[in-house]
């Protein structure tokens, strides 16, 4: 039995069946013109004003690595579906094409293409499971991120989420999607060590129920770790700030706890009347961090509450996106061997040929996006950027921290009414141009 991993060695093998099934009817018949696919999002998910597009160097990293190995031939021959010829032709298959994205960190609005993929049909077809798989989590990850991190209003937040996210994969990568959308830490270690994003933990409840009292615990977890932030509510929160207090007085000068952690019951309450004590005892400097199945929403209410809340922890909720927890990508053919296609079933209309989105943008404000031909000439910032050519990356990868702040600056571009909690009306303007509008009226009249 194998490992189960995903890695370099396998990846290709992720996909669906029906893409080699495709692939093995297009080379029967020797289809294998240049198409272009785009990847976007047909809609919002309820709730949300704006998405954050995240991912892509996953995908141009699967691009550039992409082949089958020869366990992998032999485990699609002994399927029978599939001809000798056409195996021999997949093990030498490599990816050739160019690819067009917008920028990791960068806001995007339905229909906007967030990846195009210009190669021959045949490699653009077999890519699209994995290419969609790995910007959508990492997107929806990055989506619902900057809400929490909006609504925390500069407070520290630290993704506390791995143990229920949705497997090993997502754990890892939906932490970096995290911090590139603003998250400040993780508590996931193969995460700090991957991508450098800065680790942050506390302590357990079995920690102190492994003692024989709260305070022997507090005591012990603070000789090791003098900073360490200090879990206070397994037993009795109060009693456990009073705990804390006490180390405080008989370490004097070395005491140097950073911050206590509530983790349970009505955190408004429970914060208030700790900082009280903690204010009391002189303990000023030591903040007050807050987990238990926090998000945007929860966070907001805290706050506006008046709860003396420093820092946030925040697991299961936004390690799954539990309020909307999919989104509706897409990956669409839009022209295939020079010719515009398009798609025209009900609710799914797409729009044809190569394309580019232009962000209008007034006194630093975005007003509106523009969703045109790849070569027409309008105005505005168009988001759309070469990244790869012929099957090779046209740069190195950019640093998280640039691309945190490239996410900092696109969301700081957006109106403020779309930055809240509620559906903004009006929505985000996201219009076609004339000539994209066009060009898809001749195709529908075309395939009538």
């Amino acid at each position: 039995m194998s490992s189960g991993w995903v890695n370099d060695g396998n990846a290709a093998m992720l996909t669906d069946l029906y893409e080699l099934t495709m692939l093995q009817s297009y080379f029967d018949h020797g289809m294998n013109g240049v198409a272009v696919f785009d990847l976007f999002m047909r809609r919002l998910p309820p709730g949300r004003n704006y998405l954050i597009a995240c991912g892509l160097e996953h995908v141009l990293h699967y691009l550039e690595t992409f082949s089958f190995s020869a366990d992998d031939l032999s485990y699609l021959r002994s399927l029978n579906r599939f001809s000798n010829s056409f195996l021999e032709h997949l093990g030498r298959m490599r990816f050739t094409g160019d690819v067009h994205a917008v920028a990791e960190g960068t806001t995007v609005f339905p229909n906007e293409p967030i990846v195009e993929i210009v190669a021959p049909i045949c490699e653009a077809q077999i890519v699209e499971t994995f290419v969609i798989n790995q910007i959508h989590l990492q997107s929806l990850a990055a989506s619902k991120a900057i809400r929490v991190v909006t609504a925390a209003e500069g407070r520290p937040v630290i993704d506390y989420g791995l143990r229920r996210m949705h497997g090993a994969d997502a754990g890892l990568k939906m932490a970096r999607a995290f911090y590139i959308a603003g998250v400040n830490a993780t508590s996931n270690v193969l995460a700090g060590k991957t991508y450098g994003i800065p680790v942050s933990g506390t302590m357990a409840h079995s920690f102190v129920q492994a003692h024989d009292s709260e305070y022997d615990a507090f005591s012990q977890f603070n000789e090791t770790f003098p900073e360490a932030t200090i879990l206070v509510d397994t037993y009795d929160t109060l009693e456990g700030v009073r705990h804390v207090i006490r180390l405080a007085r008989e370490r004097g000068p070395a005491f140097r706890v950073g911050a206590i952690r509530l983790d349970s019951g009505d955190l408004v309450t429970t914060a208030k009347q700790s900082r009280q004590l903690l204010d009391d005892a002189g303990l000023t400097k030591v903040k007050i961090v807050a987990s238990s199945s926090l998000d945007e929403y929860v966070i907001d209410g805290l706050l506006r509450a008046g709860a003396p809340i420093d820092g946030f922890g925040v697991g299961t909720h936004m390690g799954t996106s539990a309020d909307s927890p999919f989104l509706d990508a897409a990956y669409k053919l839009v022209e295939y061997d020079g010719k515009p296609r398009v798609k025209l079933s009900p609710g799914k209309l797409s729009l044809p040929g190569r394309k580019q989105v232009f962000r209008q943008v007034v006194d630093g404000i975005a007003a509106e996006d523009v969703i045109g031909g790849h070569d027409e000439d309008l105005t505005g910032q168009p988001l759309l950027e070469p990244v790869m050519t012929g099957g090779r990356r046209r740069r190195p990868a950019p640093s998280l921290d640039e691309l945190r702040a490239h996410c900092r600056e696109s969301v700081r571009q957006l109106p403020l009414s779309l930055l809240g909690l509620k559906i903004a009306d009006p929505a985000y303007r996201v219009e076609v141009s004339p000539g994209l509008s066009k060009l898809q009226a001749e195709c529908k009249a075309g395939l009538r």
